[in-house]
């Protein structure tokens, strides 16, 4: 379902970017059915893979072999196309979810037969299926809660069939399975790494039986207390600066955070910034810099204390989610803004990004393609199950988190 939006006051009887002039009745070419949904999803996939912002209606409409102002007898704006994206987006998934709901058939059976509609819903739709997890950013109060509401249905159908199949499982624990679940489902629109779809299909099912499966430990008995200041204050006005970039860009995104703001948030004005930082260009390449350092010490830190290759990707899971839960803002930036970036800082972060996990994923037995999915929905469920607990940085909550991992890397492994 795609959200209603106003018209174009412009005439409606010509085709879409297309002039009358000259044409007999005959050569008039119609508009196609499906031209609003068509342009939704190449919204969808630009938006995705290359972040709100830096997308142009004009690259969108010509994608589609439309004009600009055909677009708009469509979607009066940029921000539309973006609410629309997202609200089909949801949608599809939730509608995929409910095609596959079988009342009567036995609950192994029912979800084997949800995960792998899923599935293959999501490999159609890899493309662009990333946008509601990073560009949600972007989205109004109200319409993130129009959106919101579908994705509660989508999980109270997965919920129902996991409780259909454990029946004594604390509720709680069912909607963070789910929560996992679809997770490591959506995590394959984090990469490009490929698989036939057949063998991905497969690997999912596997992936996610192996989350189903899982005896989480317990949960915190009280609610997380609020975050209290922990060590020293950094000194260095530099290191502030780049701490406080990565948390002001992560919760709002690169084009809507100021220098202003930035400098702000460390007690000195823009003018004093651009002397640690010559643009905010520069500050956002410091910030991925730093992040790809951070994962990169926390895999050499795992492989040094570790005594097996097992053991040693457990290591690097927990410090992972160590890292994302004392900042979750990092993830946003260090996944979502590579647009932003000149080409050359693209392509040589591209490459860091790519070896920490690499490292990760040659720890891990069997196919290295494979591996690296494996990895990719490890993070995810960092991500997915980290903001369903409000990334609550108690023992007991990364507990939960690192199982979930653990269950993803491994399977029914257990390290030597």
């Amino acid at each position: 379902m795609v959200a209603d939006s106003s018209e174009s006051g412009l005439a409606s009887a010509r085709g879409d970017g297309v002039g009358v002039g000259g044409r007999n009745a005959g050569s008039v070419r119609r508009r196609p059915k499906n031209r609003k949904a068509q342009i939704v999803r190449v919204a969808a996939r630009a938006f995705s893979e290359r972040g709100y912002h830096p997308v142009g209606v004009d690259e969108i409409a010509a994608e589609v072999g439309i004009s600009g102002p055909a677009l708009y007898r469509h979607f009066t704006n940029k921000y539309a196309l973006l609410v629309a994206a997202a609200q089909n987006g949801a949608q599809l998934l939730l509608d995929a979810a409910r095609s596959a709901e079988n009342p009567g058939a036995d609950p192994e059976a029912a979800l084997t037969a949800l995960i792998k509609t899923l599935s293959e819903h999501t490999i159609e739709v890899r493309r662009e299926g990333g946008l509601y997890r990073w560009e949600r950013r972007y989205l109004e109060p109200e319409d993130r809660r129009r959106i919101r509401v579908i994705y509660a249905e989508l999980h109270d159908t997965l919920e129902s069939a996991i409780a259909a199949l454990r029946p004594e499982t604390d509720p709680a624990d069912v909607a963070v399975l789910g929560t996992g679940m679809l997770g490591a489902i959506g995590s394959i629109t984090l990469h490009r790494t490929t698989l036939s779809t057949a063998r991905l299909i497969d690997l999912l099912q596997d992936i996610c039986w192996s989350i189903v499966r899982t005896e989480l430990p317990p949960a915190p008995g009280a609610p997380a207390p609020e975050a209290g200041m922990r060590g020293l204050p950094l000194s260095s006005k530099r290191e502030q600066l780049l701490i406080e970039a990565i948390r002001i860009f992560g919760r709002q995104g690169y084009h809507e955070s100021s220098i202003e703001e930035i400098g702000a948030a460390v007690g000195i004005n823009a003018s004093s910034v651009y002397r640690y930082f010559p643009s905010k260009s520069e500050l956002l390449a410091a910030a991925f810099h730093r992040t790809g350092e951070r994962v990169a010490i926390a895999n050499s830190e795992a492989l040094s204390e570790a005594s097996s290759r097992a053991d040693a990707a457990l290591r690097i899971a927990d410090r992972f989610a160590r890292l994302t839960f004392a900042m979750p803002e990092i993830l946003p930036v260090y996944y979502a803004e590579f647009s932003n970036l000149p080409a050359a800082e693209q392509h040589k972060l591209r490459a860091v990004q790519r070896q920490n996990v690499l490292e990760w994923a040659n720890l891990l037995d069997g196919d290295q393609a494979e591996a690296r999915f494996r990895v990719h929905a490890a993070i995810a469920e960092v991500v997915d199950v980290g903001r369903g607990l409000r990334f609550d940085r108690r023992p007991e909550s990364l507990a939960r988190v690192h199982t979930l991992m653990r269950a993803v890397l491994l399977g029914g492994e257990s390290p030597a």
